[in-house]
Order: structure tokens, then sequence, then C-alpha cells
């Protein structure tokens, strides 16, 4: 085991002052406590004075564990997410899990035997042979293609004169020499039909011929790239096993053990590199007692993710949490607050009302749905109050934190036509909402692609290859102390779009206040549906209508 004090490190400035928290930190939401953030703002001055661990260009996730020894001494220790400059030794950070950089460890030696496999994939992929077997392929294909398919419509162009003549001889030609023309066409759409059979059969032939011919290479190429495949499984499940973690009690859990009934099944990539596994792993094999947690993102942020420098970040769903759920088990935590209906007390509004919609003003902190834990939403209070509506009643969604107005549709059909119009982006909305920094231009257009973040839902990513379509137009309504407010006038409507469409350096770079996903917490989300306007579904008028927001 090794000794606590090589990582531990003692605060420079005084904690007198500060009280121990009674419950640990809630890794997946929570406030950094004051003993947290001191120990955050005294790494970040050491990050700032080691030109090596300065990451301010790429960017990097780190995190700090405030600790009592068991001599009730407190300080904390530090970790990183993953590797920097492929390294994970440097002074002051926690070793990671299971070091996979040590020299002639299984994983290393594992490695090399498969990059010896790639090496002779590569070799034999960019060989003169293989590349002449290719080309030939290709081109026999398509010879291949092209003549059976001028074949079929030299066929199909038969089959209808065939048609016409004995449409025509019918008319014109006798019982007896009917049967003979009759005869005749047959023979030939036999004929074709065979032609076409033959040419299928000479090209396939044809195409075995070649492949027979460079078999030997074929199979040399499947067998190596077979064996890269076992091998790689065989060292992951192996990676899975060295990667066990303890908990308060001691308990170790391996990695695939930890995610065998997860809905990923198998961990996935990364997993158990984040900091707070490292710094609870780390605390619990020397005997530290942890007291607080909080991550902080150094540097700049990724092309995809939303990352400000310095800025808090939750622990990820993922990869982190499967893992965090064993390693605090037993340890008393602060409330979780995804479990508590953030809408209590807070009432719906009516706008509008006739036999087929309803349009409404949602509070902030209401869902539009019920949720896993919560199922006080704008659905069920709709419902309760129209029991006899029929169909699904929402038509579009909000995000829990944003407020304002939504449309509701009392009746299938009203649903059905309200859909059409969402689903043809001809509902025009409005939202209204209050930046954390200063915007210089007037108006604009963001185009930024979005799609969800497998790893820590439910935030989302700018993804220009395998996002949806997401554009925003934008207007500047004022700025006043450091703020700025704006109307967002979204063309689609993607999860997070406004949210993401604001923060990130390609869009606004101006998170929404009180963003607790890509931005800093406030009182609330200081986002509202501002106004709306579509087509009457049964009276087909052109109705709007407005919401103030509250801000």
């Amino acid at each position: 085991m090794t000794s606590s004090d090589n990582c531990f490190t003692s605060f420079t400035a005084s904690t007198e002052t500060h009280n121990l928290p009674k419950k640990f930190t809630f890794p997946f939401f929570y406030k950094p406590h004051a003993l947290a953030k001191l120990a955050a703002k005294e790494l970040q001055t050491y990050l700032s004075l080691k030109e090596e661990l300065n990451t301010e260009q790429a960017g990097k996730m780190f995190g700090v564990l405030v600790v009592q020894k068991e001599d009730s001494t407190i300080g904390y220790i530090a970790a990183f997410s993953g590797k920097i400059d492929d390294r994970n030794d440097y002074e002051k950070f926690v070793p990671p899990v299971f070091d996979m950089l040590i020299e002639d460890n299984f994983f290393n030696r594992g490695m090399k035997k498969i990059t010896a496999i790639n090496e002779r994939v590569k070799e034999l992929e960019q060989s003169e042979s293989y590349n002449n077997y290719k080309n030939l392929n290709l081109s026999f294909k398509e010879q291949s293609n092209l003549e059976i398919e001028a074949l079929r419509q030299v066929i199909v162009e038969e089959r209808k004169s065939r048609k016409e003549k004995r449409s025509k001889a019918e008319k014109d030609l006798s019982s007896g020499l009917l049967e003979e023309l009759n005869e005749k066409l047959v023979q030939e759409s036999l004929n074709q039909k065979f032609h076409l059979k033959q040419t299928k059969i000479y090209w396939e032939e044809k195409i075995a011929k070649l492949e027979l011919e460079f078999k030997p290479l074929i199979t040399e190429l499947e067998n190596l790239k077979e064996e890269r495949k076992n091998k790689s499984n065989a060292l992951q499940e192996k990676l899975f096993e060295q990667y066990s973690f303890l908990n308060k009690a001691g308990k170790s859990k391996s990695l695939k053990s930890i995610f065998q009934n997860n809905l990923y099944e198998r961990p996935p990539a990364g997993a158990g590199e984040c900091a707070a596994p490292k710094l609870l792993q780390y605390a619990f094999k020397n005997k530290l007692k942890p007291i607080a947690l909080a991550e902080f993102w150094w540097g700049q942020s990724p092309k995809s993710e939303i990352r400000k420098h310095k800025q808090y970040y939750p622990a990820c769903y993922g990869k982190c949490k499967p893992i965090l759920e064993h390693m605090l088990e037993g340890i008393t935590l602060e409330d979780n607050p995804f479990l508590v209906n953030q809408a209590k007390g807070k009432s719906i509004k009516t706008i509008f009302e006739d036999d087929d919609i309803v349009v409404i003003s949602k509070p902030d902190g209401l869902l539009s749905v019920p949720g896993i834990n919560v199922q006080d939403s704008v659905f069920l209070r709709m419902k309760g109050k129209y029991p006899l509506a029929t169909g699904p009643l929402i038509v579009h969604r909000l995000d829990m934190a944003t407020s304002g107005i939504m449309v509701i549709a009392k009746s299938k059909m009203a649903h059905k036509r309200l859909q059409i119009q969402f689903i043809k982006r001809t509902v025009k909305k409005r939202y209204i909402a209050l930046l954390d920094g200063l915007i210089k231009e007037e108006s604009g257009i963001i185009d930024l692609p979005l799609r969800g973040d497998i790893d820590d839902r439910p935030r989302q990513l700018v993804c220009h290859k395998h996002g949806k379509y997401a554009k925003t137009e934008w207007t500047k309504i004022n700025c006043t102390n450091k703020q700025t407010k704006v109307y967002f006038h979204p063309i689609t409507g993607r999860t997070h779009q406004l949210r993401i469409h604001a923060s990130h350096p390609l869009g606004l770079n101006a998170a929404i206040v009180g963003d607790e996903l890509y931005g800093n917490p406030n009182t609330r989300l200081y986002l509202h549906a501002e106004s709306i306007r579509f087509t009457h579904p049964t009276t087909n008028e052109k109705m709007s209508f407005t919401s103030d927001s509250e801000f």
C-alpha cells in the first residue's frame, strides 16, 4: 500500500472557518462545498505554475477530494481524467486504478501483438497482389452488373413488343397462325431468360475463379483479422478485470461485474479513468475519509462538448454512475435533487381554451411528461383537469427548467393536425433568454448539428458527422450587468437546442443564466417560451399567443 502522504496535500489557506459537511457530495448534481472550492482554487494555482501540466490548449477535467486522515488532519487529494501527454504519473496526483502505461505489463504485451497483426494486415492490403485482386474483383462486378442490367432492360422491352404483337395478331391472324406465333414468342422469351441465366453463371464463375486464384492471400487476411478481433476482445476482458474498485467497507468490484447488469452490459471506453473514481479509490486504499468532492474543467473547451475553464461539473452518467454507486455504498450522501419535485406549489396558467385545444403557460421546474422519479407533469395535470379528453394531450414539450407557452390538444384529431404543423415547421415560436455574457452582434443564425452524449445523458453534443440538423435565429434585446437578453427563434426543435446554441463557442459562447448543464446554476433557468403562432386544428384560424416572462 502506498503512503497517503504521497498525494495528500495540506491546505495552504486556513480552514478554521469552514465546518465539515454532514453529508458527502451527491456527485451527479451538486454545489461545491466551501472546502472543495478552496481545494480546487489551490489546485488551479498549482496548475497555472506547472508548464508540463498546463492543459489550457487541450483542456482536461480535474478533480479534488477533501479527505480526513485517521488523526483527523484535513487536506485534499487531486486527480485528472485520462492521461496528460500519455502520462499518468505526475507528482501530486493520485495514480490510476490500473496503470496501462507500465512497461511490459500484460496490456502492453497484448497491444504489441495486436500492433504486429495490424502491421501485417496493412502490409498485405497495400501489396501489389492484393490491389490487383481488388481492382479485378471490382471491375468484374461492375461489368457483371452492367451486362445483366442491360439484358434485363432488353427483356422488358422485348416483353412489351411481344405483347403488342399478340394483341395485333389476335385481331388479324387466323387461329392456326396465331397459335404458331404464340409458340414462337414463348420460345423467344425462354431464350432470353436462358441467356440472362447463362450470363449470371458466367460472371459468378469468373469471380469465383478470381477468388480461387487469390485464395491464399484472402484467407491469410481473413485469419489475421479474426485473430486480431479475438485477441482484442480477450485483452479487453482481462483489462476489465484489472480495474477493481473499492468502497467504504473494503469490498472490491471489477469493472466487468459493475457493468454486467447495466444498460451498457460492457463498460464504455474510458470507464474508470475519470477523476472521481480515481480519487475515491486512492482514499479507500489509504484509509482517508472522503469529505467533499468537486470536479472542474481546466483549459480550452473541446469542439463537441461544452466545457468552460474553471467551471465545476458533475460526474458523468454513462461512465461513472455505476462505478460511483458501488464506491459510495454505505456513505451518507446529500439529497438527490432528481427525486424532488421542483414544481411543487407552482401552477399552470391557462391562456386560451376551447373545445379542441388549451394554450397554457408552464412554470419552470415542471416536467412536460412524467419522469422516472417525479411523476408530476403537464400531462398528468391536464389529464386530471380534462378527464374526457381523448388522444395524447401533449403535442410538443418544453424542458423541465424552461417556462412558457405550450399547446395542449383535447382530441385525437386536434392532436394529429397540430402535430403535422410542428413536423412541417409551420408553427412559429419565440423564446426570451438571459445570457451570461455580453453579445456584440445584434442578430444572427446559429447552425450547429446536435446529438445525445451517450456517456453523459441528458447532455447533448455538437456533432457534424452524426448530429441532427439544428438551426436557431436570434436577436439581441439589450445588455445590462454583463448579461444579454435575446430573442430565440428556433427553426428546428432539438433537445437542448437553445441551451447548446447559446453556450457553445461556435454559437453565442454565452450560456443561458441558470443553465446547470452548460453554464452555471442560479435560482432558475432564464429561458421562457414567450410566444407561439399556429393554425387552429379545426377552424383553420391563424392564432397567436404571448406569455410574459418573469425576467
